[in-house]
C-alpha cells in the first residue's frame, strides 16, 4: 500500500488526505508550527506531524523528501506553492507528476496517478496543489482523483 503524504492545507492538500481517511488507507505528512493552514488550525482528524519553529517552505520541502515522488495537482497555470513544489522537486531531482485539472477527468487522473506509483515504485506518494481560496474545486478534484486511484488500488490486491 502506497501512503499518503500531504500539508494539510485547505483544498488539493485535504482532499487527498480526507480520500485516505475516508478510505482507512495509510496516510501522514508534515505540517507548519501551531498546525497553520489558511482557514486557521489544522483540523486533529489528520495525522500530521507538526514542524517545530518551522513554516510552509520547509514542510513542503520535508513532505516531498519523505516521499518516493509527488503528484501536483493544479488548475491551468502554476503559481504560489504549487510552483515552489514543482520547484523544489527539480532542485531536489525527485520524481513528480503534473496533472492539470482543466485537462483531466478524475478517472485520467487516477489512471496516471497509478502510472507514476507502479513506475518509481513508490512506498510513499506526496500530493500537493492550490488552496482552497486559489481554486474552490481543488479539496473536491483530489478527493475524487485519490478515491479513484485508492479504489485501483484495492481492486488490483484482491485480485492478487
Amino acid at each position: 500500500m502506497t501512503r499518503i503524504l500531504s500539508g494539510g492545507q485547505t483544498g488539493v492538500d485535504r482532499g487527498a488526505l480526507d480520500a485516505a481517511l475516508d478510505a482507512e488507507w495509510p496516510c501522514g505528512g508534515y505540517c507548519p508550527e501551531g498546525r497553520l493552514a489558511e482557514d486557521g488550525i489544522i483540523p486533529d482528524r489528520y495525522p500530521l506531524d507538526e514542524l517545530s519553529g518551522q513554516g510552509y517552505t520547509e514542510r513542503t520541502i520535508r513532505n516531498l523528501q519523505e516521499a518516493g515522488g509527488t503528484v501536483i495537482i493544479y488548475f491551468g497555470s502554476l503559481s504560489g506553492g504549487t510552483e515552489k513544489t514543482l520547484f523544489e522537486c527539480i532542485a531536489r531531482e525527485r520524481p513528480y507528476l503534473l496533472i492539470d485539472a482543466r485537462d483531466l477527468a478524475v478517472g485520467q487522473a487516477a489512471r496516471r496517478i497509478q502510472a507514476f506509483v507502479q513506475a518509481h515504485r513508490l512506498e510513499t506518494l506526496n500530493v500537493a496543489g492550490p488552496r482552497a481560496s486559489g481554486e474552490p474545486e481543488a479539496r473536491d478534484y483530489a478527493y475524487l482523483a485519490l478515491s479513484s486511484w485508492i479504489r485501483m488500488n484495492e481492486i488490483e490486491s484482491s485480485s492478487v
